[in-house]
């Protein structure tokens, strides 16, 4: 699916103008003059349409006509999980652009794509990240309290319609 931008001049005297690549943006700046035939160089980037993957990402990344050309580049290159793994590691955990524009998998996130921490909880069991819990004893472990205990650590959230719970390292 192809991107689609609006910028929008903070020149009030200008109209604006729909791209959809990095080149389209520049020819459509380049020639734009204002109502009295200025210039116009100041925009605002706005997401229209596109994945929402990709609209999530446009927000974390905080699109503007600066980085615009990164951004394409970033959503023609990284899969969902890399989109995944940006979006959490600076909409959420508070690392800056630099730090995760490379490669955001670099970055240690624990995600898992769960419905609730409740879910989390009996996947931990099973795993056996509690110890070797003997199955007769398994009946009379209280679930929602030790997801209740996970929610200090980890944190749900939604991107792109998945359910996510994460914790940032």
């Amino acid at each position: 699916m192809t991107l689609n931008f609006y910028a929008q001049p903070y020149d009030i005297s200008a109209t604006g103008f729909y791209f959809e690549s990095v080149e389209d943006y520049t020819q459509k700046a380049i020639v734009l003059k204002n109502q009295y035939g200025d210039s116009v160089e100041e925009f605002e980037i706005q997401f229209i349409d596109g994945e929402i993957i990709d609209c999530e990402l446009a927000k974390a990344w905080s699109v503007n006509q600066v980085n615009i050309e990164e951004f394409f580049d970033a959503t023609d290159e990284w899969d969902d999980n890399q989109k995944i793994h940006y979006i959490i590691a600076v909409g959420e955990c508070g690392y800056s652009h630099n730090q995760a524009k490379d490669d955001p998998t670099d970055i240690e996130i624990d995600i898992y794509e769960l419905d609730s921490l409740k879910e989390l909880a009996e996947q931990f069991i099973e795993e056996g990240l509690f110890g070797d819990i003997p199955e007769r004893l398994q009946f009379y472990l209280d679930i929602d309290l030790i997801a209740r205990d996970l929610g200090f650590d980890y944190t749900e959230t939604n991107i792109a319609g998945n359910n996510l719970i994460y914790r940032c390292a």
